[in-house]
């Protein structure tokens, strides 16, 4: 027989329930009855009801302390305990509380070998977002009768790079924005599932990749992990070009070169190296090929190095587009600025195994992008941070912070408390090696070094989340800035009126001159032509 208490739970619940407070999780999702059976049967129920929380935002923190083994309540002591009086303040207790106990959850979930295959580990990260968006008491997720509940980008960009595997801070948005395509700007379950999906079999992928015998010898000096490979299929051949000689073979990708192999009838040839990892002064770009020297083939990519005599082209041949090779393009100049950016930082150690992580965490979302979009409305570089760093105006300074972290990470490991703390997501070197890769050159143990922590912290905006915000912003000024230059060109002349127009209204003087004389140029060239 239930206790007073217990029942007086019960009946709450089920008056939210009536009211329409979880009437998206009724008949699509057991576990919800299953949780007010459970709860019934416990003595402890009502003690571990957050006041301070919405329903949903309880539920989530229940499953949360069953994953961490403590109750809601030890919970709530434990943030009250660890977190400043600015997070403490009613006006955002509740969201940061969740925060505290998604990451501290999520950091231990994601330690157990298959989790991304777990059903209940993709519902409670989805759920984690729906209770962002509406945690604290009284607050109700909209819901129209006939459609489930939809996450948002800023509860996305909150929560899901909590698990840098889903995602991380400097490519959230631009991730958000491919997977709500159509779904005006919301991100639905059916949709971020099958995102997961792909994610498990891109990690399935590239465990099982292979290698020649000969490629091997090569490869693990460096303790080299294989990312991508093309061309082991004969309807689908890599061509290298080589002045005026070609041939067939197969490219490797791994975090730190690419191979080329010629096939020789039975057997693959001595691999070629291009390295991606060395200071060679490398040029990684898109070029055009064709018989005979001709150039009208846009399915290429020109590799150049110090190293080499002449340039390498590798050629990926499809019918329609060059979609192959753009992603052969992204991929190649994601490790080679990744490399870059360890050079140029002096990052060693287990923060340049953190470096190279982040690469290749990204590399196995396009994968899993690639695998559930549409590969023509997809760009490559958008969805992989160094490529994205290379274009966004500021890029250079979210690469700085980025180093600045992990130089503070080093200093954080003689701090074992702080560092160890559920106030902090988990690292992508973590993520890394509970997927079971091994990569890079360092040998030291992570449980020796100490927690890595992750890119954001309960209830703050991290150095590195300010600094990706100001660079989008700069680059949204910048796009519409083009586009308002776009409408308004004269066709077959490269001079905007527009961008005279405003020399007209500033100041000074020459710039005035400037202007007016362009103007009266532009003027007799229209006079003389018609």
């Amino acid at each position: 027989m239930a206790t007073p208490t217990v029942s007086k739970t019960r009946s709450m619940l089920e008056g939210l329930v009536r009211e329409g407070s979880f009437k998206w999780l009724l008949g699509k999702r057991s576990y919800f009855n299953e949780e007010l059976e459970e709860m019934e049967r416990s003595p402890s129920a009502g003690r571990n009801w957050i006041a301070e929380l919405s329903p949903l935002a309880n539920l989530v923190v229940r499953r949360c302390s069953k994953i961490l083994g403590i109750s809601a309540s030890e919970l709530q002591e434990s943030f009250n305990e660890e977190a400043s009086d600015t997070l403490k303040h009613p006006s955002c207790y509740a969201r940061n509380f969740l925060e505290y106990c998604c990451f501290r959850a999520l950091a231990l979930s994601t330690q157990v070998t298959g989790h991304l295959a777990d059903k209940k580990f993709r519902q409670l990260i989805y759920d984690m977002m729906l209770a962002w968006e509406t945690p604290a008491v009284g607050s109700q997720p909209l819901l129209n009768a006939d459609e489930d509940l939809t996450v948002g980008l800023e509860a996305f960009s909150r929560i899901a790079p909590a698990v840098p595997l889903i995602a991380n801070v400097i490519i959230s948005e631009n991730l958000f924005e491919v997977l709500t395509v159509g779904t005006d700007g919301r991100l639905q379950f059916s949709i971020y599932e099958k995102y997961l999906s792909g994610l498990e079999r891109a990690i399935k992928k590239m465990k099982t990749q292979s290698d020649s015998s000969l490629l091997s010898t090569v490869r693990l000096s460096r303790r080299e992990k294989i990312l991508e490979v093309d061309g082991t299929v004969t309807t689908q051949p890599v061509l290298e070009h080589i002045g005026i000689s070609t041939w067939p073979g197969r490219v490797t990708l791994t975090d730190h070169a690419l191979y080329y192999e010629a096939f020789r009838v039975v057997s693959y040839d001595k691999p070629k190296t291009y390295d991606l990892a060395e200071d060679l002064k490398q040029i990684v770009n898109p070029v055009l090929t064709g018989p005979w020297g001709t150039r009208i083939f846009d399915k290429a990519v020109l590799y150049k190095s110090i190293s080499l005599s002449e340039p390498a082209v590798i050629e990926f041949p499809e019918l329609k587009g060059h979609t192959r090779r753009d992603y052969w393009l992204a991929i190649m100049r994601e490790i080679l600025y990744v490399h870059r950016f360890i050079k140029k930082f002096k990052i060693s150690g287990v923060e340049r195994d953190e470096a190279l992580s982040l690469a290749v965490l990204g590399i196995l979302r396009l994968q899993a992008i690639q695998e559930i979009i549409s590969v023509n409305s997809v760009h490559c570089e958008t969805l992989l941070m160094f490529n994205l760093c290379d274009q966004l105006p500021g890029g250079d300074l979210i690469l700085e912070t980025l180093a600045n972290i992990s130089s503070l990470r080093q200093l954080d490991r003689t701090n074992s408390d702080k560092t160890g703390s559920g106030m902090h997501s988990i690292s992508a070197l973590s993520m890394v090696s509970n997927l079971g890769f091994v990569l890079g050159t360092s040998s030291t143990d992570l449980n020796e070094a100490g927690l890595v922590v992750g890119e954001i912290a309960v209830g703050e905006m991290s150095s590195l989340e300010k600094v990706v915000k100001e660079s989008r912003n700069s680059y949204k000024k910048v796009v519409l800035a083009q586009e308002t230059v776009d409408g308004v060109k004269v066709d077959g002349i490269d001079t905007n009126l527009a961008v005279m127009k405003v020399m007209l209204t500033c100041n000074y003087e020459f710039q005035f001159y400037q202007a007016h004389s362009v103007l009266s140029f532009l003027s007799s060239f229209f006079l003389f032509h018609h």
